[in-house]
């Protein structure tokens, strides 16, 4: 099962919300993207790489667009836990 946290689907909303500024088609389209990418971990929770700044196998990114979807794997679930921007600092997300 794949759950979001309260934080990444604020996240979520954020980038739809600045999207949406210039276009609203492109908003729906990227985080619609980021929403189907997070289902796939249902069936493949190692597709993405484990996070280099936190080094945890539990703990992993895959990217959609210019986003890091930023994951944790456990035996009964997949938690969404945040979305940066590829060229954010890790550290100031956190």
């Amino acid at each position: 099962m794949v759950v979001w946290s309260i934080p990444a689907k604020q996240d979520l909303k954020e980038i739809y919300d600045y999207i949406a500024r210039d276009s609203k088609y492109y908003a729906e389209k990227v985080s619609q993207g980021i929403v189907e990418k997070s289902e796939l971990l249902h069936k493949f929770p190692k597709i993405g790489r484990v996070v280099p700044e936190i080094g945890e196998a539990n703990i992993r990114e895959v990217i959609v667009y210019s986003y890091r979807l930023i994951y944790e794997v456990s035996s009964d679930k997949i938690e969404i836990l945040t979305l940066i921007h590829c060229k954010q600092d890790f550290s100031s997300a956190s």
